[in-house]
This record gives C-alpha cells, structure tokens and sequence, in this order.
C-alpha cells in the first residue's frame, strides 16, 4: 500500500473559492469513477458552496463537548474504516477540539496520507507558518491558526485559487462571503484593498517559488545542466530613424512568443551631446514602446556596440534585434557596423537579431559639427572674407613686391580671419585658394601652377598646414565658446526651476508660459491619462493653439511618469534642448502634484472646520439644550404632581417657566439648524422686493417690551432680499444687542439709504469689544467675556452674518460713540437712494 497523494487548494484571502474548486473537483473525479468522500467541508453558510455539497457522500462527522459547547470535528476513525480513494478535508490549519485524536487537522490528513487515501485540501497563504510575521504587520492580525511550511510544501500539487481585489470585496458587499452583519467591519479591516493586494502578491510570489522548487527538482533527477531561458528579455537597438518603429513591433512579436517576456527598447547617444536622432521620431517611439507594454532607456557612450552589450547584459537579456545597416557600401571603409560588432561580441548567451527594413543602404548623415553654431551673419562674413581676401590681397601684392614669405604670412592672416568669422569651413576654403593664388602669382614659374623650387613646395606645405590648424583651433574654440553659453543658460534656468520648487511661487500655467517663452514655441500643455487605454486631458496650457488630444501631435513632447506629458508646438528642438526642457517637464509635475496637495489640504481643512462644529453642536447639544429641558421637564412633573396642591399663581408661574424653556429651545435649535444649512451651503434665498418696514418689525417679536427703540423711514426705497432670511438675522442681533445692553436702556434700531445699499444699525450701549475681537465674534460658537454659559451657544452673529453674505449684503461691527456696539448690517437696495419711491404716511413706530 503506497502514501496517498495531497493536492492543496491555495488562496489569498478567504472567499476566493478555495472551497468550491475543491468541490467541483471532487464532482469532476465522481464522473470519472472515482469513489470520493467528503472528510470534513465547512460551507459558512454560502449557498453556492452548499449547494455543491449535494450530490457527496459525507461521513458523519465526531461531536465533542467542550467548555459547555458542543462542537464537531472529521470523524479520522470513519473515515479510515470507508477508505475511500479520495477524501476532501477543509481548512488544513484548523485547530481541533481538545479532546480531539490529533491536535491540528493537518495531522490527520497526514494519517490518511500514510494510510494510502488521496487527500484534496485548502489552505489560505496567511496561515503558513513562516508568513506569520509579514501577514501580521500586513493586516495587523495576528494568525493563531497555522500550519508549517513543510507540510504545504510536500504537497504533490498546489493550485492558486486567485481573484482580484476588487471582485473579492464586491463578493464580500454582495453577502456572498459573511453575514450581512459582519459585511462593513470585514470590509473596513481585513479586507481593505491594500491588504487584499499585499495578501495576493504573497500568495503568487509563494506559489512562482515552488515552480522554481519544481523546475529545480527536475533539472536534478533528469541531469539537465544547460541554463533554460524560461524568460524572454529582448533589447531592441534604436538609432533614432524611422526604422526603430519596425524593430520595436518585432521585438514586441519575439515576446509574445515566451511566457512572460519583456521588451527594453535602449538609445544610445554619444557624450558630446552631437547626434543626427531626431527628437520628435525617439518621442513617438518611446510612446509605441510603452503602449507595447515595453521600457524605452537612454544610454550615453561613445563605443555604441560595446555601450548596447554592457546594457544588454547589465539587464539580463537574452535576445538582441538590430536594424540592418543605413551605410552604403563604401562606408563600411571606416567598419564593420555596429550590427555585424555587437554579433562578434555577444557570445552564446545572447541571440542577434538583425531585422530589415525600408531604410536600409539608403545611407545616414554622420553628426557633423554645425556651423550654425556661430550664427548666421558670422558664417556669411567668413566665407565672404575667406573668398574674397585672397583676391584682394593678389591685386595689392601685385603692385608691391614684400617677398614671398611676406606673401604668405599676409594670405595666412586672410585665413585666420576667416577662421575667426565663418569657422572651420571658410578657413578650409581660404587656405585652398590662397595657396593656389601664391603658387600662380608669386612662386617661380610665374602664372603656372607648376613649382620648379622645391623650397617654395615646403613653404606652401607649412602654409596649408598652419591655415588647417588654425582654423580647426578656432572652430573648437568657438564651439567650446557656443557649449559655455548653452552650458550657463542651462545653469540659469535650472538655478531659476530650483528657486521655484524651493519657495512654490511658480503657479502651472505661469511655468508652462516660461516653457513657451524659453524655447521660442507656439505653445506648451500638460497632459494627463489615469490609464493607458483613457484618453488624454489637458490639465495646464500657455499660448496660442496647445495640444488638447495626444501628445504625439505635439512638434515635441516629453514624457513625465507613466500618464503624464508635456507638449510643445512650434518647432523640433535640437537633442541638446531636450535636457532643459526634462527639467521644467518634472518642475510641472512637481507643480501639478502641489497644486492638488493643496486642493486636498483645502478641503482636510473644511473637513476639519466641519468636524470642530460638529464638536461644538455635540457640546452645545449636552449643556445649552438640555437645561431649559431640563427646566421644562422639571416644571412639567411639579404640574402632574399630586402630593403639592398648587395655587393658580404657582401654576401659573409654572406655565410660564415651561413657556419660556420652550422658546429658549427653539431659539437654539433655530440656530443650530441654520448654522447647518449654511455650513453645508444649502442656504438658498429668495430674493424679492419689499420694504423694510415690513420685516424689521417682525423680527423684534423675542424681546421683552420697550427694550428696543425702532427708527426705520418709510421714505426708504425697497430693498431685494429673501425676507426671512433677512428677519432672523435681524432677530438675532437685536437679541445679542438687548442681552448685552444695560437694563432700562434700549437698543437703538435704525435705517437709511446709501447709494445703492440699505443700512440697518444696531445700537446697544453695552460693554463693547475691542478691535481685535470684532470679527472673532462673528466665528460660529464664540461667546465674548464672561457671558454666562445658558446665554446660548455662540451662534447668533455667525448666523446673521451667514445669511447676510447670502444675500449679497455684509454684517459689521463697530463702535458706538460713548461706549458700546454697533452692528451695521446692509443689504442691496431694489431702485436708487436717489429714486426712492413716496409713501402715503402712516402712523411712526418708535418703540417695541
């Protein structure tokens, strides 16, 4: 009797679906014939496990008593005495019962093991026993069910049950997994995404070494030495031609055709920064690379093949595709190539791939220094000096005989300052011409291009020579001299970008215009993409028709990141350009990325005034409210009392306390619902037109009588504004006005008219505030001095001043001469000062 076989369902998480693959491989082996039990299967009330159950023989299972409970465990003694071929025991970390015929169930599968029956199981990653600290500081829970390694590890087969995050927390929403009790703290704990993710990264990274472990065990019992490449890694060789885009698809082609292959497209640039790539086309194919799934790398080195191997081995590859050669065939004087260098040199490890395309033989311009370098009008003055110089020079030398050394230096002085203007080029021309000049005219015989001393051919020799070096001298000169200027632009503009990542003075579009301004282009855009299949959107831009789509439409574009670009319209920048123009693409990323700190720490701050108001209504709620409840209530019992027999004036009196309690509470619920409505900005008003004489009235209904001295026109013109709004916060500061205001001296109500506004005034002869308090008292919940504890809740002004800014009116405060407050509130007036309408006269109320 041989040991029966293991074969483990593994997952990430639970709810994946270890159990059901389990269990739709036991009905696959039932229809094969196979005789198969179930050990012990725990469906946690899914249904769709259940339902899987039917259909299985199931042994009874051992019921154990313990701690008053009754419990149940696989009954090991049954299931042996069925011997079936196969048995599916559930959770093999489990920790049995005490009293149980093993301590953990992964024991008694391994009885069944020894005892020759096939044993199908399920276990999740975090309860291998060597992950325990790594799934603790993942999750914060630490596993007390585990299960050693080396018992997963033996087994015959393991298969990954995975599923994604995201379907695995929708599987947990929709009921499938927990009871709909446990659903939000399952999902608000273990089962957050960044723990489902690290959980499932453990679980493949697990499983990719126990392949290894395989492969390995393989290679040793079959003798295999030779190293496999189970993993394609191809590095596609661009030169910056149109032909790149052919060997990027062909690389992209070769790894598809290897489980996991991997695509790195690499440039290689020499040193001195002179190349003949284009830009724009290494752009486009640094795009296409990337939308391949690839990597696109820049490399800097002088020995191209030797700079391709060095990267090509530092990466691990294991192919190589080229381009055949653009060379025509009489450039292959000069070398082998680069194709035909890197196949000589790569050894057997690594595969060449020389692809043809529509460019080959047709010829490639070397890197050249440009003249351009020292400007236009230079050049011109050059070849004019260069040319012309010599002539001149023949004509004056005609009439004066100086001797030929004379000549020579003076045709070599013509030289040097064509060198000095125009560069290497004029200067090669001078000293051509000038030398045939002096052989015709001045070296024997005469106007012959014949030299009968041969001392006058060294004299020449010496010429051409000293013309060549100069010129060269000076050329390199003025480019080291052009690389300098460049070289301290870059500095400056770097110096510039340094400052402003240092202070954040620099907005988006500002730096985007600096962009344009520095580089003479038409036009520069951000863009950005969430994914690689969403489209492009343009999140900053500075001049004059910018990219909005693609950044493959722009005349240059820099990639920054993975989703994110920067585009320009305008022109192709030289190779050297690009440098700068990275800096200010990552200087706009860094803006971008404060830019939306700073939007997220806008509203973490809303979010925090919103929480310390809610504090303060949950203050204001436990003290302000409930003691005119607790007057009430107290009132209230005494009335329903039968033990006192209360006179009419006690019961009376009563009354009114509860009356006064009742108005107090609705008082402050008022408020703290309009403080409410205003902080979550559902304040809407409806403005109309109406005289204020007709609201202001109103509003004094809350203040005992005589306390408020009204003086409102009725010349006044009418004024637009949502009437209640406008009563409450008048209501509110006559309130705060009359509390503050010494007893038997009123508050003072006033109106008038200013230019297109209203003014409403608010006099009270109270203790005043001082200056540096005067918008403190306007914060919601702010009570100013010792105003005692049941004078409210600080709510009163901040409401007022709410509702008047929702208006489009403003609330002040300011002194009174003599002493006290004043409360100056306006509110936009309906027809001019100017234009006020007659009113019939009506009786003049003063008093309230």
């Amino acid at each position: 009797m041989g040991r029966g076989r293991l074969r483990i369902y593994l997952g990430a998480a639970p709810g994946v679906g270890k159990t059901y693959a389990m269990l739709s491989e036991a009905h696959r082996r039932i229809e094969r014939g196979t005789d198969c039990v179930v050990g012990y299967v725990e469906h946690h009330a899914r249904p769709r496990t259940e339902v899987m159950l039917h259909g299985l023989e199931q042994i009874p299972r051992r019921e154990l008593a313990y701690r008053g409970g009754d419990f149940t465990e696989m009954d090991v003694d049954a299931v042996l005495a069925r011997r079936p071929q196969v048995a599916l025991v559930d959770e093999l970390a489990h920790t049995n019962v005490p009293g149980s015929r093993n301590t953990k169930r992964w024991q008694d599968v391994a009885e069944l093991l020894a005892a020759g029956i096939d044993v199908v199981s399920t276990v999740n990653i975090q309860h291998l026993e060597s992950l325990g600290d790594v799934v603790e500081s993942i999750t914060g829970v630490r596993q007390q069910e585990t299960v050693p390694d080396e018992v997963v590890r033996r087994a015959d087969q393991i298969e990954l049950v995975d599923m994604s995050p995201q379907a695995l927390r929708r599987r947990m929403a929709h009921g499938n997994i927990y009871r709909p009790d446990k659903v939000d703290a399952a999902l608000s704990n273990y089962f957050r995404p960044g723990n489902l993710t690290a959980l499932r990264e453990l679980a493949l990274l697990w499983v990719a070494d126990r392949v290894d472990e395989y492969l390995t065990e393989y290679r040793s019992e079959h003798k295999v030495s030779r190293i496999w490449g189970s993993r394609e890694r191809i590095v596609a060789g661009l030169t910056g031609g149109p032909e790149g885009r052919t060997l990027i698809r062909r690389a992209a082609r070769l790894a598809e055709k290897g489980a996991g292959g991997e695509v790195l497209a690499v440039y290689i640039s020499r040193s001195d920064g002179l190349t003949a790539a284009s830009p724009k086309e290494l752009a486009v194919q640094r795009t296409l690379v990337e939308d391949l799934g690839g990597t696109f790398h820049h490399v800097v080195g002088d020995d191209i093949p030797a700079a391709l191997l060095d990267f090509a081995r530092g990466v691990n590859a294991t192919q190589i595709v080229l381009g055949s050669s653009r060379r025509k065939s009489w450039q292959y004087v000069f070398g082998p190539g680069v194709g035909a260098t890197v196949a000589r040199e790569s050894g057997p490890d690594l595969d060449v791939h020389i692809v043809t395309h529509g460019q080959v033989a047709k010829g490639r311009g070397l890197p050249v220094a440009r003249g351009a370098r020292l400007g236009r009008a230079r050049i011109i003055w050059g070849w004019l000096v260069g040319l012309l110089g010599p002539v001149v020079a023949a004509v004056l030398l005609n009439t004066v005989d100086l001797g030929l050394a004379n000549d020579m230096l003076l045709f070599l002085s013509i030289v040097v300052a064509a060198a000095l203007l125009g560069g290497l080029f004029p200067a090669l021309a001078s000293a051509a011409f000038g030398s045939l000049l002096l052989n015709y005219f001045y070296t024997p015989p005469l106007h012959r291009f014949t030299i009968a001393d041969p001392k006058n051919i060294v004299a020449i020799a010496i010429f051409i020579g000293v013309g060549l070096s100069v010129a060269s001298v000076v050329d390199l000169a003025a480019r080291r001299t052009h690389q300098a200027a460049r070289l301290r632009a870059e500095s400056e503009i770097l110096s510039f970008l340094a400052g402003n990542v240092l202070r954040g003075e620099t907005s988006l579009e500002e730096l985007l215009e600096r962009v344009r301004e520095t580089f003479g282009m038409d036009s520069a855009a951000l863009l950005e993409r969430d994914s690689d299949v969403e489209p492009w959107s343009v999140v900053g831009r500075a001049g004059h028709g910018p990219v909005m789509e693609r950044p493959e439409d722009a005349d240059v574009d820099v990639p920054v990141g993975d989703h994110l670009a920067l585009a320009l319209t305008g022109r192709v920048l030289p190779a050297e350009d690009r440098r700068v123009l990275a800096a200010f693409a990552a200087q706009a990323a860094v803006v971008l990325d404060r830019r939306r700190l700073k939007e997220e720490a806008d509203q973490a701050r809303a979010l925090a005034e919103g929480n310390r108001i809610r504090t303060a209504l949950l203050a204001a709620v436990s003290h302000d409210l409930r003691t005119p409840l607790a007057s009430i209530k107290a009132s209230v019992s005494s009335l329903r009392s039968d033990d006192v027999e209360w006179s009419e004036e006690d019961r009376a009196e009563l009354l009114a306390g509860i009356e006064e309690g009742a108005d107090r509470l609705d008082h402050l619920v008022g408020n703290l619902l309009d403080m409410s409505r205003l902080q979550t900005g559902t304040v809407t008003p409806i403005v109309r037109e109406i005289d204020l004489d007709e609201v202001v009235p109103m509003a004094l209904g809350g203040v005992p009588e005589g306390s408020v001295e009204l003086d409102v026109p009725e010349t006044l013109p009418m004024v637009a504004v949502d009437a209640g709004l406008l009563e409450r916060a008048v209501a509110n500061l006559v309130e705060n006005a009359v509390k503050y205001s010494p007893h038997g001296t009123p508050v003072l109500v006033s109106a008038s008219a200013l230019a297109d506004r209203v003014e409403v005034r608010i006099v009270d002869r109270g203790p005043g505030v001082p200056d540096e308090a005067k918008e403190r008292i306007f914060a919601p919940f702010q009570r100013y001095g010792d105003a005692p504890r049941g004078a409210g809740v600080g709510l009163g002004l901040a409401v007022a001043r709410g509702f008047a800014e929702a208006m489009a009116g403003t609330l002040s405060a300011e002194d009174t001469p003599g002493g006290g407050l004043t409360m100056v509130l306006t509110v936009p007036a309906a027809t001019p000062a100017s234009g006020a309408r007659p009113s019939p006269v009506r009786p003049e109320r003063r008093a309230s």
